[in-house]
């Protein structure tokens, strides 16, 4: 299992990123990517200079965030 030092060492910059926001929003501010086995970025479209955070499935899971709602597969 990843810890949160382990998360931050894996490359980003091919993940694709879906919009994740719990409405009916049209700006897609909230966007999701897999960035490995068990392992999540969370970024802010309105923010795009801002690092994504990181984060593990069980860490999504306790936030009660669940990719798969996004079109994502875990």
């Amino acid at each position: 299992m990843l810890d949160g030092s382990d998360l931050y060492k894996l490359a980003i910059g091919e993940a694709s990123f879906a919009k994740a926001c719990g409405g009916p929003c049209t700006e897609g501010c909230v966007t999701l990517a897999r960035i490995g086995d068990d392992a999540w970025a969370l970024g802010d479209s309105k923010r795009p200079g801002a690092e994504p955070l990181r984060f593990t499935t069980e860490e999504l899971t306790a936030a009660g965030i669940d990719p798969t709602r996004f079109g994502l597969p875990v």
